[in-house]
């Protein structure tokens, strides 16, 4: 009878034991997933600021690239006028790459899908039948 006890005694110090190890385990892999989420959000935030830095910089970029086409180019008669709207072409993408950097582009793209939504689906088929046969052959 009293190595039952013993036993019972023995038995419940081993149950609370494993409890406390269990507790211990879940603790231990909540914390990593913790760690794990807070990584996977700075590096997404970090990535995200790189590329909202990377189209300012591109904007910078074909600004210049305007300065350039305008200053090098012939400035009088038909090819004048048609390097100087390639420069004004070039200088609005540039600011608009500046202005909106990526987030802004990504939600004129969504304004416009919705406004458009036929034209756009059947461009997404274009690009996807082209890409295809791309990758077929």
């Amino acid at each position: 009878m009293e190595q039952t006890k013993k036993t019972q005694g023995q038995a419940g110090q081993f149950g609370d034991k494993a409890k406390d190890a269990a507790q211990n385990a879940a603790h231990a892999a909540q914390n990593v997933a913790h760690n794990v989420a807070d990584s996977a959000r700075d590096a997404a935030s970090t990535v995200g600021k790189k590329a909202e830095d990377w189209t300012a910089t591109a904007g910078s970029k074909v600004e210049s690239l305007a300065d350039t086409v305008r200053d090098k180019g012939p400035s009088s008669g038909m090819f004048g006028r048609a390097n100087e709207a390639v420069a004004d072409s070039l200088e609005n993408v540039g600011e608009y790459l500046q202005d909106k950097n990526l987030s802004g582009m990504m939600g004129d793209m969504s304004e416009l899908i919705k406004r458009n939504p036929i034209p756009a689906l059947l461009l997404g088929l274009g690009v996807g039948y082209l890409v295809g046969r791309s990758l077929r052959s």
